[in-house]
């Protein structure tokens, strides 16, 4: 007869020990996001949060989910994964702020074949650096270890944010034709348009560890650079007054997102002139021969978040802006039409 004797959960290739070492490792940079509303720390079935206590009377929820998508595996090849959950932040509270929502709290998954404690720390410790600079509480995750459903060493992620406004705050609202359109500059691709992007970097023949071609240091490192958070320069603008619409430019770049805030029968009018190309997509052009039509609707060009806003109020929110630290530009109007209407050309 065969030996069923001996077979344990370990043996099957999940370490239950190795998870709760996890959990006890990243418990302290879970507790540095704690804000008002926080409840409770790690390790319970849920988790709580107390919308009175984060100073709100008649909150709306808001969720948004997301992942880093194939930037991913820049970060599994070069083992460079420190700056890979503020990316999963990010890409989440980022989109939260364009419904006019302050984010409140966030939850990660973390899901690979095999888990090595370091490294998930690592990721999750850039998940907490993430929710600290956004001002959003790590308030749970799940940690799942799936041998033979993942290759050696390779890992996914995904996010989950929960943002609160009062009723009746809510974004897009009031925006109409002659307000102005302020660009925030991006800190590069962030975290759209990688499949496209490492099939570049194979065609041209270099690796991860190869000089950057448009900048300093390794094109792995430069290519990680993480997505930028707008969320505590936009809710300040937003609480300032006269801002009418945000939109987060990720995946369909400028061209899609912009009339995703736009009502019917107005269009964003956009003078590509505004503001310069960064290096990283001229690069990009270049190897692959892409068109400016194509440039705009693949990657954000440099342009992160944008800000639909009075007439009245557009030179008072950009030097607000500036003062936070962003880079401003004013790209254009809303006008009647619809989609987004380019003059001049990306340089």
């Amino acid at each position: 007869m065969t030996d069923r004797n001996g077979l344990t959960y370990a043996g099957a290739g999940v370490d239950i020990d190795a998870g709760n070492a996890l959990v006890e490792r990243i418990k302290p940079a879970a507790a540095r996001t704690a804000r008002a509303g926080s409840m409770a720390g790690l390790g319970g079935f849920g988790a709580l949060f107390d919308l009175k206590a984060a100073g709100y009377s008649d909150p709306v929820l808001v969720a948004a989910t997301d992942g880093v998508g194939t930037k991913l595996k820049i970060a599994i090849d070069t083992g460079e994964v420190d700056g890979i959950g503020i990316d999963l932040v990010a890409m989440c509270v980022n989109d939260l702020i364009c419904q006019g929502a302050e984010p409140l709290f966030f939850l990660d998954y973390f899901a690979t074949g095999r888990l090595d404690v370091d490294q998930a720390a690592r990721i999750v410790e850039g998940i907490a650096e993430g929710c600290a600079r956004a001002g959003c509480a790590l308030i749970g995750g799940e940690t799942a270890e799936m041998p033979g459903l993942y290759a050696a060493g390779d890992f996914d992620l995904a996010g989950f944010a929960v943002g609160a406004m009062e009723r009746g705050a809510h974004l897009p609202q009031g925006v109409a034709a002659g307000d102005v359109l302020l660009g925030l500059a991006s800190s590069g691709v962030h975290s759209n348009g990688y499949s496209l992007v490492r099939k570049l970097v194979e065609r041209a023949g270099l690796g991860w560890d190869a000089p950057c071609p448009f900048g300093e240091g390794s094109l792995g490192a430069a290519l990680l650079t993480p997505t930028r958070l707008y969320v505590r320069p936009a809710l300040e603008a937003i609480r300032a007054g006269g801002v009418h619409a945000l939109a987060h430019i990720t995946g369909g770049g400028l061209t899609e997102n912009l009339p995703r805030v736009l009502p019917e029968g107005l269009c964003a009018e956009i003078d590509l002139g505004a503001w310069a190309l960064p290096p990283v997509f001229g690069w990009l052009q270049a190897q692959a021969g892409i068109d400016e039509g194509e440039m705009l609707k693949t990657f954000n060009c440099g342009i992160g978040l944008v800000a639909a806003v009075a007439p009245e109020r557009a030179e008072a929110l950009a030097a607000l802006l500036t003062q936070a630290s962003e880079t401003v530009f004013t790209l254009g109007h809303v006008q009647p039409g619809a989609g987004v209407r380019y003059k001049g050309a990306l340089s």
